[in-house]
């Protein structure tokens, strides 16, 4: 246990078999007489749909056959769900229209699929595509995100007038504004939170099967979760019992929240399979996953902060505007309402916070979760405010944070929202995170990069999140006989280390090797049930399940070790892997208990956690700049994380998914912009017009964590994968602001992506640099 429990630095168990092409993603599963599919898809961001004539295509060489949504629709296949019915400010509910797994009569974004070809190979599916005559009557777009509410501009749905989905509030207006009436200060931002795609390494894909015999779908599919995309299919799609489906998930290469939903592909691959006999593949091509996987971010809001005459914080209120693309994702409603706004009270006490959110439908492509999925946004909003508010009143940023954050003697603390922080010490984060990074000489660090015609700024952020929450999670542990044990559990690996973690959880509660556990995710026939990964609950929920079960068969071992000893289980301690008789040598360890089963299973436990609440991680960024006064160009010189993440289960695992994430922040901060034309078009559908952050980009990141126990966690642990993603943009963008406005150019904001165009163009606008 001291070697491989929790808490030890253990390496990834399966990145030997990752990095030596050993892995196996959906796309490396292939079935004996397996067709291939391709998606004819929507040029148009609005069209009507006249016709479709698929009779040239149907003759061409190896085309096994064509599905449109008149074939779907004859057989009763139903729209892909959302799961989220929001009511509004009024109590009225939200219109919810359809989303059909192929086009009906009318396309409503780009890359909508309008007819999938099925053929032998895919190079025959693409050829016989080009013959399919799809006429279109083109309509005008609705495009941008706050201009979808404004008058004239084109309407999507005759049941959401205006494009608006839905007008949801949160907290209490009246007692925000007798806040912001007492005000001494009231700091006022207009923000956009960029919209981002997610590019996983592995793109999305899947296999289908359908075995006439027993009238049984098999899906094959990169997925965040099983069994949510299984009872997806059979209640709300097939219309069939959940027996009549296996979703199967291997190896998946990034997922960050777009691999949880339902997609069109899975639908119509499993409708093609049933319908024409035959295992169907599909596998999207990079630049049709550009138009096609679900989005993420895309808000704009105005913030206002009112604070007293020391510079607490009385009240926020926030107005969003929130693109939900064309059509409803499966958890789009939730990500910019329930989602974030519950944590825009970050680690700071108000006495109200006021949140109005208006959901609206453009021709872009649907927007849900995304690393974070609300919080980054919430986190965003409420620092850049913060940051606005301690420059306007002459605070250093780290003195207006100390002075409204939460102390840890108020924990368990409620919020002004409604949630109640367990524990945390937010000034140790903050005070460490200062020291690390060498706060306080940055004056003297400014002035050499201006020697060097660059600009240098510091910027400082804290972050506190809801997660690990959800449903309740089961896991099985079993012990064989020769001593190996299998674990099976209902979350799904994206490559966070899950295998590596879950081993470590058992090593702790049975004193076995890792070489000796098996982990088994991603099959919905051999787990029953698993709520999936998402919200960093895999770890502290799916992890708490396995240590109930695996402490279970720890009791019960004992009981066989006093038998096989010859004493009382009483008279049984369990340490170091082995259990002794106390006050005696006499020992045996798990293996050697097993090995004398009568059966060939010697022990077969289940255990489960439900959470009682969310866990809530939270932390403090510093981030350092250069910004070349030529160019524009920004560069990272220096980035600090200290966070709180309860009890920390694997150091190595933990930097690796803090890094991640600030590598994906800082993408949404300098550089990831996503472009729509006029017309609905996607001018940045390619790697060649979107950027990703390189790894040239970031500087090394110093990592610093505090171990602060969770309370209402079994492990003590608060989910981490996300952290990350979350404190980088604020941090980047208060350094940038920070690093032009102590040039003395007057610059209060800059939205993300902060690109090196944006920033030239701002220092050329702006008056001349002033010395350092």
């Amino acid at each position: 246990m001291a070697k491989f429990g929790v808490g030890q630095p253990m390496r990834r168990s399966e990145d030997p078999r990752l990095l030596t092409g050993g892995g196996r993603y959906t796309d490396d599963v292939s079935l004996p007489g397996q067709a291939m599919a391709f998606f004819l898809r929507s040029p148009h961001a609005h069209a009507e749909i006249r016709s479709i004539d698929v009779a040239a295509a149907l003759s061409a060489p190896g085309i096994v056959g064509i599905v449109t949504e008149a074939d779907l629709a004859a057989e009763d296949i139903g729209p892909l769900p959302c799961h989220v019915p929001l009511r509004n400010r009024d109590g009225s509910a939200m219109p919810m229209p359809p989303r059909p797994a192929l086009a009906r009569d009318r396309v409503r974004h780009v890359g909508e699929p309008v007819a999938v070809v099925v053929a032998e190979t895919l190079d025959q599916a693409k050829d016989a595509a080009e013959l399919i005559d799809v006429d279109y009557a083109d309509l005008p777009a609705a495009v941008g995100t706050a201009a979808a509410l404004e008058p004239g501009t084109p309407e999507l749905w005759p049941e959401a007038p205006g494009n608006l989905c839905f007008d949801w509030e949160m907290g209490d207006p009246a007692a925000a504004d007798a806040a912001f009436s007492r005000a001494a200060t009231v700091v006022a931002l207009d923000l956009v939170n960029n919209r981002v795609i997610a590019n996983p390494l592995e793109g999305r894909a899947c296999l289908a099967v359908h075995d006439a015999g027993e009238g049984r779908f098999t899906l094959h599919v990169g997925s965040q979760g099983v069994h949510d995309l299984k009872g997806q299919l059979a209640e709300e799609i097939f219309h069939l019992p959940a027996d009549r489906f296996r979703v199967l998930t291997g190896d998946v290469g990034g997922a960050f929240g777009m691999k949880m939903f339902m997609y069109p592909e899975y639908v119509v691959a499993l409708y093609a399979a049933r319908r024409f006999g035959r295992p169907v593949k599909w596998a999207a091509e990079r630049t049709e996953g550009f138009v096609s996987d679900d989005h993420g971010r895309d808000n704009v809001s105005h913030g206002a902060l009112a604070l007293d005459a020391d510079g607490r914080f009385l009240a926020l209120k926030v107005d969003t505007i929130a693109n939900m693309g064309a059509y409803l994702s499966e958890f789009g409603p939730f990500i910019p309402t329930k989602g974030g706004n519950a944590m825009l009270c970050g680690l700071y006490r108000f006495e109200a916070v006021y949140s109005r959110v208006r959901g609206v439908f453009t021709n872009t492509q649907p927007v849900d979760a995304y690393r974070g999925a609300g919080r980054p946004e919430a986190a965003y909003l409420l620092e850049r405010l913060v940051d606005a508010a301690a420059r306007r009143l002459g605070l250093s940023p780290a003195e207006i944070r100390r002075r409204n954050f939460i102390p840890p003697d108020a924990m368990p603390y409620r919020t002004a929202t409604g949630l109640t922080y367990d524990s945390g010490d937010f000034a140790r984060n903050l005070d460490d995170a200062l020291r690390l990074a060498d706060w306080d000489g940055i004056g003297a660090r400014r002035r050499e990069a201006h020697a060097r015609g660059r600009l240098r700024g510091i910027g400082l952020a804290t972050y506190v999140e809801a997660c690990a929450g959800g449903p309740r999670e089961r896991a099985k542990v079993t012990v064989d006989r020769a001593g190996r044990v299998t674990v099976l559990i209902g979350t799904q690996t994206n490559g966070q280390g899950h295998e590596t973690a879950y081993k470590q959880i058992v090593a702790e509660s049975l004193g076995v090797a890792p070489e000796a556990i098996d982990v088994v995710q991603g099959d919905s026939d051999r787990i029953a049930t698993g709520g999936g990964t998402g919200g960093s609950r895999s770890i502290p929920v799916g992890g708490a399940s396995i240590a109930d079960a695996a402490l279970k068969i720890q009791e019960k071992a004992k009981i066989r070790a006093g038998e096989l000893l010859e004493a009382a289980a009483r008279d049984i301690a369990f340490e170091d892997g082995l259990f002794t008789v106390v006050g005696t040598d006499r020992s045996l360890s798990l293996s050697a208990v097993a090995a004398r089963s009568a059966d060939e299973t010697a022990f077969d436990e289940a255990g489960e956690f439900k959470p009682p609440r969310s866990t809530y991680p939270n932390g403090a960024h510093v981030c350092e700049v250069d910004i070349d006064v030529e160019t524009g160009e920004p560069q990272i010189v220096r980035y600090t994380v200290v966070d709180d993440f309860g009890t920390v289960l694997n150091p190595l695992l933990l930097a690796g998914q803090v890094h991640g994430g600030v590598a994906q922040g800082v993408g949404q901060a300098l550089h990831e912009r996503t472009v729509f034309d006029a017309d609905g078009q996607l001018l940045t559908g390619s790697f060649s017009d979107y950027t990703m952050p390189r790894a040239d980009q970031l500087p090394p990141i110093t990592f610093r964590y505090n171990e602060i126990p969770c309370r209402t966690n079994p492990l003590g642990m608060k989910g981490a994968g996300e952290a990350g993603a979350i404190g980088a943009p604020p941090a980047v963008i208060n350094a940038v602001v920070d690093a032009l406005a102590a040039a003395g150019l007057g610059v209060e904001h800059v939205d993300m992506p902060a690109t090196p165009e944006v920033l030239w163009r701002l220092m050329r606008t702006a008056p001349e640099p002033t010395p350092v």
